[in-house]
Parts: C-alpha cells; structure tokens; sequence
C-alpha cells in the first residue's frame, strides 16, 4: 500500500514512515511539475530503505531473545 502511496502522493510516504520534515521538503520538490519525478524516486528509495531497517531490527530482536 505504502508503493502505491509513493507513487500517487510521494510527500505522504514519509510521513507513514515518520520522517515528517522530509516529507514537507518533499511537498515542496512535488509542487513542481519537474520535481515530481524525483520526488516520487526519492519516496520510493527512502520506502525501501524503511523497509530494510525494519527487517534489520526483527533480526536483531530476534537474535537477543535467544
């Protein structure tokens, strides 16, 4: 859901993701007609980065339990 959301509005991906002020700075980026395809490349990049640190955590987690 957060990829669709990416694409559509890349701004609101970051702050499902709660990173609030890049998502404001990425607002502005997607106010330009130009700056909309880095915006949504920059939403996408940061979605998978999020992704990656979350699966790192329950990695970690899960070795200190045991």
């Amino acid at each position: 859901m957060r990829l669709l959301i990416a694409f559509i509005f890349p701004w609101l991906t970051f702050f499902t993701i709660g990173r609030p002020i890049a998502g404001v700075i990425c607002l502005v980026l997607q106010l330009t007609l130009i700056g909309w395809l880095p915006a949504t490349i920059w939403a996408v990049y940061a979605l998978s980065q999020f992704k990656t640190d979350q699966k790192i955590e329950r990695a970690l987690q899960q070795r200190s339990s045991r």
